[in-house]
């Protein structure tokens, strides 16, 4: 609080303080000189303690706001042998945390159930998305899954369950079977993101690069005149 408002504090006001507490603890570097810190200096040793501690580069990179992992890198002040080091020692108590019969190496009928769940995923109407070993939670009804990825061949076919569904919602709404309306209506609207979801898919993409301005063209020019 400011004069009765709040203001954002200002950096050399952060680092005023932080040399002030610096210089009452009396620490010095190895010339003698008293200790001096920028409020940056912090966030690198953040970062650089965080891996230590076993934090994945990738988590540290979200918590500095870095868009590139080598920036992280550089605020770690012990990449890369120690962060190596570090990364390996998380991964290996991920591996003691979980059961050691998920490491072993599987049987050849394990193999084959796994090989042949690629094979199951393929339904009519496109291919399932579920995890291995996982049953489907819609009994089978593909139109209402999330799951469900749509192959652009079967857009026909689509349009077909589509208007078929719209069919039968008149015809429920019109002899009043008022309890197949609702489910039929969600078919319908599942059916509908279906056909949004390859229309989407199969739209081309455009990249407008805009008309530079003539400024622009100008100054281009002007860098390629070649002196007298």
């Amino acid at each position: 609080m400011f004069g009765g408002q709040r203001t954002p504090v200002s950096r050399n006001l952060i680092r005023t303080g932080i040399n002030e507490v610096m210089e009452r603890t009396g620490l010095t570097d190895s010339a003698g000189q008293p200790l001096d810190f920028a409020p940056h200096d912090f966030r690198r040793i953040f970062i650089t303690d965080a891996i230590r501690s076993g934090l994945p580069h990738h988590i540290a990179q979200i918590l500095a706001g870095h868009s590139d992992i080598n920036t992280t890198m550089g605020y770690n002040a012990i990449y890369p042998t120690d962060a190596i080091e570090a990364h390996r020692a998380f991964i290996a108590r991920r591996r003691s945390l979980r059961p050691s019969e998920e490491y072993r190496t599987p049987t050849n009928e394990e193999w084959d159930a796994f090989l042949a769940h690629f094979e199951k995923r393929k339904v009519s109407l496109g291919t399932c998305g579920r995890a291995f070993g996982t049953s489907c939670i819609h009994e089978h009804a593909c139109i209402r899954c999330s799951l469900l990825r749509p192959d652009p061949f079967q857009r026909d076919r689509l349009i077909e369950i589509r208007d078929n569904l719209i069919d039968r919602i008149a015809e429920a709404q019109r002899e009043g079977w008022l309890g197949e309306v609702e489910g039929l209506e969600i078919s319908q609207a599942d059916a509908e993101d279906k056909l949004a979801q390859l229309d989407q898919a199969l739209k081309p993409t455009v990249t407008h690069l805009g008309l530079p301005a003539f400024r622009q063209i100008a100054g281009h020019s002007n860098d390629l005149d070649l002196p007298s």
